[in-house]
């Protein structure tokens, strides 16, 4: 039998405490079995505009941030199939397993939600979880099937970590425990996505 299984994709460079705290809000408030960081191998609307760490070491990193949260996963499920990342491939092989799928985008993300691979296909399959973000106002999204839900802030964002780790400043309280020891361990560094 099928489940409902929410999808929450990214590049997730690196994966942090916004991340878990969005997944396990939206797993809660859509009572969702569970909640799959589906992590991109190669995310296409990202490459050639900035370096990108190795997909292992971002599907490790992930694997820590969620390693004691009941319900959330680490999905290797694109970094399997290689290539470049399209939600809807993972969405249709879900959907032959006969789940029930939510995609689980952000409020920043969800405006662009049209600019994806297939994506008339995949409004066809997906309910889609909005969450809230600060400074982003929720798109309407005329045709699919959206539900908002509202986060706790917490006004973490990728990007502002990578470039606040590329002039050396202490982002710890960001990230998980696991997850730094994890960046310390292999050395990872980043740039400035502004440089």
């Amino acid at each position: 039998m099928g489940r409902r299984i929410g999808l929450f994709g990214g590049t997730f460079d690196p994966p942090h405490l916004g991340h878990l705290a969005a997944a396990v809000t939206a797993k809660e408030a859509l009572d969702l079995d569970e909640v799959l960081l589906v992590v991109a191998h190669d995310p296409w609307q990202k490459s050639g505009q900035r370096l990108i760490t190795g997909a292992q070491h971002r599907l490790a990193m992930t694997e820590l941030l969620v390693e004691d949260t009941d319900g959330i996963e680490a999905s290797d499920a694109e970094i399997l199939r290689g290539g470049e990342s399209y939600m809807i491939d993972t969405v249709n092989d879900m959907c032959r397993q006969g789940h029930e799928i939510t995609l689980i985008v952000g409020a920043d993300v969800a405006g662009g939600l049209e600019t994806w691979e297939r994506w008339d296909q995949l409004r066809q399959l997906v309910r889609v979880a909005v969450l809230d973000r600060p400074g982003y106002v929720s798109p309407s999204l005329d045709g699919w099937l959206m539900e908002r839900v509202s986060v706790e802030p917490k006004n973490i964002s990728s990007s502002e970590l990578r470039d606040q780790m590329s002039e050396g400043a202490s982002i710890y309280d960001s990230l998980s425990a696991s997850v730094r020891s994890y960046i310390d361990d292999h050395q990872l560094v980043w740039e400035s996505d502004n440089n």
